[in-house]
């Protein structure tokens, strides 16, 4: 082999790398605006007439869950195949699941935390002005902008500590998160084949 099929080769692998990024990024964007509508909807329909406890509710769940997905998103990042491996040998439930979930890290990571994280991030936001809304129907003595702020400083200190909190159990405890999602998609795919 020449230098010059050496040059060859170089220049096919990169466009192969973007036509993959490119395929992914719109597949991402379809995922976002599917799972957007519907978690959207979702909230909706929970904070249809309902009273400021099931808002608060409903604001819990959406940073609850951006939470669990970060955690997943970082724990895939930090885990090791190694011991999957010897799961996987030993036919242990989830293992291979889990196998997948590392090799596709990238990709994992960005469906958590991004799309996942993002969407709950924008749907606490719009729970976050139901609430205030609400508050001033309540306590109509107060200022707006005073309800507004503590609606907002509440969400982002919840979210951006649970995080915070997350990450940290995320990287010490990555085997055992991934063995837990593992062993979760390997209950629903045999729920799936049933």
């Amino acid at each position: 082999m020449d230098a010059g099929d050496n040059k060859e080769n170089r220049k096919k692998t990169p466009k192969k790398g973007k036509k993959t990024a490119g395929r992914w990024a719109v597949q991402v964007f379809f995922i976002a605006v599917a799972l957007s509508a519907v978690l959207s909807l979702a909230s909706d329909q929970a904070l249809d007439g309902a009273g400021l406890a099931v808002a608060f509710g409903v604001l819990l769940a959406f940073i609850l869950l951006g939470i669990v997905f970060d955690i997943i998103g970082v724990a895939v990042t930090a885990a090791d195949e190694k011991p999957f491996h010897s799961m996987a040998a030993r036919k242990t439930p989830g293992a291979r699941e889990a196998l997948n979930l590392i090799r596709k890290a990238d990709k994992v990571s960005s469906f958590c935390n991004d799309v996942v994280g993002d969407i709950c991030g924008i749907i606490s936001g719009s729970t976050g002005a139901v609430i205030v809304v609400q508050l001033q129907m309540a306590f109509h003595f107060l200022p707006a902008m005073v309800l507004s702020l503590a609606v907002t400083a509440l969400t982002s200190g919840l979210t951006i500590g649970g995080k915070a909190l997350g990450k940290s159990f995320a990287i010490a405890r990555s085997t055992a998160v991934l063995q837990l999602v593992g062993r979760l998609l390997h209950l629903f795919s045999r729920k799936k084949k049933r």
